[in-house]
């Protein structure tokens, strides 16, 4: 890793305001924990490093007695024999690097693999409040630039540091026995060597800092602009030109930050070129002297400036181990303050299944309130210096009601009355501070995971589908299904015909988030995923909120089949579609403010009288009849 990338990794932790690190011991040692399935693989790649640095000096010593055997006119099959060795070593040193980046290869990518796999089963398992708050782009680049980081300092900084170290050991060691006064010397100009290299580094990190900077805000501005709702709304806003114009400003910002970085490089290149030439240069100079007065022989001298041309490399890199070593610490870090985070719903170890037959919902004298931030999110995936301190205050207010097997519950109310928070609660998206909620009698808590989510069906507003094939979204329902019962769900769901006329038939991809179907086609897929599933308990949320009439009249009759012999929750701000509910419940600011059916409410001429005479104004109304 060279500095400008260590500190990037660096400037990543240290320069967020309130970021806290943890010890470094914790850190190593749990780098450890990870590294310890690849022990075997990490032995022999410090032995295959060793024999490589062994082999780097290995040449230059050759090379000498092949100058001396030259001048001492020594026969041509002592020369042949030390052409072979220095060929047969070179071939070998081929092959030990082919060995050492084999090794290399295969324990990064496990490592990646294996850190990947951690992250991403671990934020799966977080609750919903942690995607509303971070950005999706910083919690991929934890698991993309983060784990490639941590991946090099096995791959890199590890191999690195050990085969430096011995390449520097030996070399010194050999240059001292063969001439302790010229490897003095040299030595003298090893300050002029990396003293530039460190203010370049440090040049050049501020460059590339600037450089990420930019480049993540035209990274965002791309993703954001390239979605279809946000060039939908750069297109209804007519500002095409203006994009392009604020564009190209940041695009121009990073092309003259990459032309003083070239810059930059090169100054460094020639000055590290220059100063190891110089170095080359004065051990053939005084080399020469000592070799022309007799205490050094010509193949002494060349061995030297060969060894010497090997010195200086591993002590650069040695002089910027910290750094490398830090960085990778750093990208453990932030990979490992993922994984500290919590998930606030486990499983409890004796949790059972949903038991079988017709499932009744219930809610018991429920109280809620969504956590705080500081429980659920870091502020460096929202990318803010300090996390949000608002929030826990309780949403619902000793809420109960019951659903019996097979009937249907309606829940009307204002926005931000609660609805969706009974939907969110009743799937155990979150858990309720105090009293329960109960399927077939059993507290959520005490069944598993996997038996709740079978058993709940959603269909939501929003109808989302993934970039994928009409059958594969199908199939997140039901991922042994046949063809034949996709076909099935997809005419029950009265997308048969359309699913038909299109080329690819089921193998149609839908496009990011279903756009290249319409808002009721797309909710008509929603419902074929749950005739697919066959839950035993079906929540609807705003399920029909904004669809046109056509639409939305389709989608009824679809529900209607989603709905038959299932338990069934409608949360709806249009109340034309749960006159038929076998109880309704009027949410208003987290309490239950009336219940009973639709025509005994009207009667009532309350809550939801109101909020039925402010959708019909227009319309006679029932009560009166």
């Amino acid at each position: 890793m060279t500095d400008m990338n260590a500190w990037m990794a660096l400037r990543n932790v240290s320069e967020r305001p309130g970021r806290h690190t943890q010890p470094t011991g914790r850190v190593v040692r749990r780098i450890m924990e990870f590294a310890r399935p690849h022990r075997r693989r990490i032995g022999w790649f410090l032995v295959a490093s060793v024999v490589g640095a062994v082999l780097t000096v290995a040449t230059p010593l050759l090379a000498g007695e092949a100058v001396d055997a030259i001048n001492g006119r020594a026969p041509i099959g002592v020369l042949a024999g030390i052409a072979l060795l220095i060929g047969a070593i070179a071939l070998v040193e081929a092959g030990a690097g082919l060995f050492t980046r084999w090794l290399s290869a295969g324990l990064g990518e496990g490592l990646i693999w294996q850190l990947r796999t951690a992250v991403f089963d671990h934020v799966q398992r977080m609750p919903v409040a942690f995607f509303t708050r971070t950005r999706t782009g910083a919690l991929v680049s934890r698991l993309n630039n983060d784990v490639l980081g941590a991946q090099r300092a096995f791959s890199d900084t590890l191999s690195g540091v050990v085969s430096n170290l011995v390449t520097l050991a030996l070399t010194l060691g050999v240059m001292l026995v063969i001439s302790g006064p010229v490897t003095l010397l040299t030595l003298v100009l090893f300050p002029v060597f990396v003293l530039p290299a460190r203010m370049m580094g440090r040049r050049l990190a501020t460059l590339q800092r600037e450089a990420a900077e930019h480049n993540a805000a035209m990274s965002t501005r791309m993703t954001e602009r390239f979605s279809a709702p946000g060039a939908t709304l750069i297109k209804l806003f007519g500002r095409p030109a203006q994009e392009s114009a604020e564009f190209s400003d940041r695009a121009e910002k990073v092309r003259s930050i990459g032309v003083r970085s070239a810059m930059v490089q090169w100054v460094f290149v020639t000055a590290l070129t220059l100063a190891s030439s110089l170095a080359v240069a004065l051990v053939y100079g005084v080399g020469g002297y000592f070799a022309l007065g007799g205490s050094l022989n010509a193949g002494d001298v060349v061995s030297l400036a060969m060894l010497l041309t090997r010195l200086y490399a591993p002590l650069t890199a040695l002089a910027g181990a910290r750094i490398e070593i830090m960085s990778a610490l750093v990208s453990f870090e932030r990979v490992f303050e993922v994984l500290d985070l919590k998930p606030m719903i486990t499983d409890s170890p004796t949790a059972r299944p949903v038991p079988d037959g017709g499932v009744a919902v219930e809610f018991d004298h429920v109280r809620f309130a969504y956590p705080t931030a500081d429980k659920v999110s870091l502020a460096s995936l929202e990318e803010v210096a300090t996390l949000d301190t608002r929030g826990g205050d309780e949403v619902l207010h000793d809420v109960s009601f019951s659903v019996a097997p097979g009937r249907m519950l309606a829940l009307v109310g204002s926005s931000g009355a609660g609805k969706s928070t009974v939907a969110q609660l009743l799937a155990r998206l979150y858990d309720v501070d105090s009293g329960a909620v109960r399927l077939a009698g059993v507290d959520v808590r005490d069944l598993t995971s996997e038996s709740i989510h079978r058993t709940i069906g959603f269909v939501t507003q929003d109808g989302h589908l993934l970039h994928d094939t009409i059958a594969a979204n199908l199939r997140i329902g039901a991922p042994d299904a046949a063809d034949a019962d996709l076909w099935g769900a997809l005419e029950r769901a009265r997308l048969g015909e359309l699913v038909a006329s299109l080329p690819d038939g089921l193998e149609t991809v839908v496009g990011e988030r279903g756009y290249r179907l319409s808002g009721g086609e797309r909710q008509r897929m929603t419902i074929a995923r749950i005739l697919l599933a066959q839950p035993r308990v079906v929540v609807l949320d705003e399920a029909t909120a904004s669809l046109d009439s056509t639409s939305e009249a389709a989608v009824q009759a679809a529900l209607a089949e989603a709905l038959t012999d299932r338990t069934a929750i409608v949360i709806a701000h249009r109340l034309s579609t749960i006159r038929e509910a076998d109880e309704i419940l009027v949410l208003e600011s987290g309490r239950v403010a009336e219940r009973g059916t639709h025509s005994d409410l009207l009667l009532r001429d309350g809550r939801y009288a109101e909020l039925y005479r402010t959708q019909f104004a227009d319309t006679p109304a029932p009560v009166a009849a």
